[in-house]
């Protein structure tokens, strides 16, 4: 059976997790967790929560969520079902990347995941209809730390590749991004920026 394979992106700490799957005529079987694998990416962390979205349309969109200190949380972000472009930003006071984006396809075929630490915030938009995601977190659910930036905002520069069909009430709220926001120091969870 094939190991995980960890490759680096341009945003420090950010990481894309590959899956080797065994395929033969009857199918296919991969590892999608292995603590050992992957503690480069999970340091002392511990997964505490496995979360799953369902996305009905194609092109609707999901974000940009983040929760914030001492409640932060790191995902690991994988479509079980359908296709999505997973994005991150950066919001980590100080990082040399603050603000920047990243983005992968997620795919239930191509059995990736995306390892997003403490200080991105999060979103996907549905490339197919039914899109399921699964996400392995690294912190419990705190509604008082919830928050979100907004997914159209000019300042982040996202490009998202379908015209945008359906979002919720409260991701199109969001904030957008001003000249005061600073970030939010993360380094209480071991990452340098």
């Amino acid at each position: 059976m094939g190991k995980l394979t960890i490759i680096e992106t341009p945003l420090k700490g950010l990481y894309i997790v590959e899956t080797n799957a065994f395929i033969d005529h009857r199918g296919a079987f991969a590892r999608w967790f292995c603590e050992e694998e992957l503690a480069a990416v999970l340091g002392k962390r511990h997964i505490k929560n496995v979360n799953f979205s369902r996305t009905v349309k194609k092109g609707s969109i999901r974000g940009m969520h983040f929760q914030k200190p001492p409640h932060a949380e790191m995902k690991l972000v994988r479509c079980i079902r359908g296709r999505i472009l997973d994005v991150v930003v950066d919001i980590r006071a100080g990082s040399p990347t603050f603000l920047q984006h990243y983005s992968v396809e997620l795919s239930a075929e191509n059995m990736k995941m995306f390892a997003v630490p403490e200080g991105f915030a999060h979103g996907f938009q549905s490339l197919e209809d039914d899109s399921e995601i699964m996400y392995l977190v690294t912190e419990f659910y705190s509604p008082e730390s919830e928050a979100g930036l907004r997914f159209s905002d000019p300042a982040l520069k996202i490009e998202w590749p379908l015209p945008v069909m359906d979002i919720s009430e409260k991701d199109g709220k969001h904030p957008l991004v001003n000249d005061n926001f600073v970030g939010f120091d993360v380094s209480m969870y071991g990452e340098q920026v």
